[in-house]
């Protein structure tokens, strides 16, 4: 962009100073819900309360089934999008 353009666009300086934070916030956010050593203990953790008897198999494998999505999403190869996402 050309200098008129960078002008012209400098009352807007806040608003992509505020998406560009808003995209670090979820990147960081998508990282953390992915990452395979959290999934990991969140699926001892359940195992954990199934013996315990806290929750019921029919339970324990639905939430077994979303966690393990999680992992399988989390090993994936990280491809960066232009948006500072993850998938």
């Amino acid at each position: 962009m050309g200098l008129i353009g960078e002008v012209l666009m400098l009352p807007f300086a806040p608003v992509r100073g505020s998406l560009w934070a808003v995209n670090q916030v979820v990147a960081e956010a998508e990282r953390q819900y992915y990452d395979p050593a959290a999934v990991r203990a969140e699926l001892a953790q359940l195992e954990k309360r199934l013996e315990a008897g806290e929750i019921d198999d029919e339970e324990f494998d639905r939430l077994e089934d979303e966690l393990l999505d999680r992992l399988e999403i989390g090993l994936r190869p990280r491809v960066g999008t232009d948006n500072g996402t993850i998938r």
